[in-house]
């Protein structure tokens, strides 16, 4: 159970939180994979004071070693601006509840007709994409694992027969996690649309409604998608051994 979520909090008053790692290749001071394209979001007041309480139960998890988080909390806390809905979650393997897919599954049975994954998150994208939702993925053109990336791309050929377009990052490794759903409703965070994401990984992230930043991610994939190659259908075949294979790799997927 991989403690996947980024998180920095700053005197409790300022949290920033997305996909973003302590790494050269996060900032393109190194480039492994051509230019790196990632998310963060910064969120202050109460909502920070939500990833003080994140992080202070992983650090107690097993060793308490804190008992009263009041001492970590600021007062008076930032005075709220009015500014829609910012709800940080976190999400954990350890319990009954899947928060992180219950999040997306609603965005896409909540959208309107605008915009390597598990058998009900690939049937959410169908049908929003059946009823005439506009579903766009964009996915890393140059991959960081291999094997990961084929198992993506088995995924392509079912969601563009049913009307999802899918784009790959051309200029190199798109690794931002964000939606952004009929101009209302955004999320930002460490959690990826696979397996271990969803239900193996420590994980969190912010959902906006109605908030100043939701037009700013949505300007964000505006100006990505021109950089983007769209997938066609034809590209999307494979031989019988390459079909096989991404059967395997599908059984493999909570592993990778």
């Amino acid at each position: 159970h991989r403690d996947h979520r980024k998180i920095v909090v700053i005197d409790g008053t300022v949290a920033y939180t997305g996909g973003v790692n302590l790494a050269d290749e996060y900032i393109n001071a190194e480039q492994r994979f051509g230019y790196w394209k990632d998310a963060a979001l910064r969120v202050e007041g109460d909502a920070a004071w939500n990833f003080t309480v994140m992080f202070l139960n992983f650090w107690n998890a097993f060793r308490p070693s804190e008992t009263d988080y009041d001492a970590f909390r600021p007062m008076p806390l930032v005075t709220p601006v009015s500014d829609g809905i910012v709800q940080p979650y976190a999400d954990s393997p350890l319990d009954e509840e899947n928060v992180a897919e219950t999040v997306y599954l609603n965005i896409l049975a909540q959208a309107k007709p605008y915009l390597a994954v598990g058998e009900e998150m690939l049937d959410a994208l169908k049908n929003a994409a059946k009823r005439g939702v506009d579903v766009r993925l964009v996915l890393p053109g140059i991959p960081d694992k291999k094997l990961v990336f084929r198992l993506s791309r088995s995924y392509y050929l079912p969601l563009l027969r049913a009307g999802v377009r899918i784009y790959e990052y051309t200029p190199g490794f798109l690794h931002a996690k964000c939606w952004v759903s009929d101009d209302v409703t955004a999320v930002v965070g460490s959690i990826n649309m696979d397996y271990r994401s969803l239900f193996l990984h420590f994980e969190c992230g912010v959902l906006l409604q109605k908030n100043s930043q939701v037009a700013v991610l949505r300007d964000d994939v505006r100006a990505t998608l021109p950089q983007c190659r769209e997938i066609q259908v034809t590209e999307c075949r494979t031989s019988l051994p390459g079909t096989v294979l991404d059967s395997v790799l599908r059984l493999l997927s909570p592993l990778m």
